[in-house]
């Protein structure tokens, strides 16, 4: 029989090692899910009302709040051909942050050449490489346009 400090440990073992599983392993496929829903139903929403005469605008895919890339640690860089930029690296950010800014440019398939930013942006993102998320200030001069 055990005594009640040991079912005390055991349940705070117990209760460790489900928020370890959690942290590790579920949250980020729940949040790569999550951000494929998102997509899916304002595509869906715009195709629908296109096909109901609500809206005659075809379906394209809205820019996130700039939010979801600010929220990570970004580190100034300096480079020959592009100039000032800045750097996210995968370590050094919270896993549910990086994942969800990570996944929204990999969907939109940014790059150097297609970066993502929409309307009100500071800066523009784009991936390049293994665990880094790019980043560089918006010349103001030039319209805005969303990109994903």
């Amino acid at each position: 029989m055990l005594s009640e400090d040991d079912v005390r440990l055991v349940k705070r073992l117990i209760k460790e090692t489900l928020y370890e599983i959690l942290e590790t392993e579920f949250y980020d496929g729940f949040f790569s899910l999550l951000d494929a829903v998102e997509g899916g139903i304002a595509v869906f929403r715009q195709h629908f009302a296109v096909k109901k005469g609500v809206s005659t605008e075809q379906p394209k895919t809205v820019a996130v709040g700039e939010e979801t890339f600010t929220c990570l640690k970004f580190e100034p860089q300096k480079g020959a051909r592009i100039g000032e930029y800045e750097v996210a690296f995968k370590e050094h950010n919270l896993p549910e942050h990086w994942n969800h800014a990570y996944n929204i440019l990999r969907q939109a398939n940014a790059t150097i050449s297609n970066r993502y930013h929409g309307e009100g942006y500071q800066y523009s993102y784009w991936l390049y490489g293994e665990g880094r998320i790019f980043r560089q200030r918006l010349n103001r001069k030039q319209p805005d346009r969303a990109e994903g």
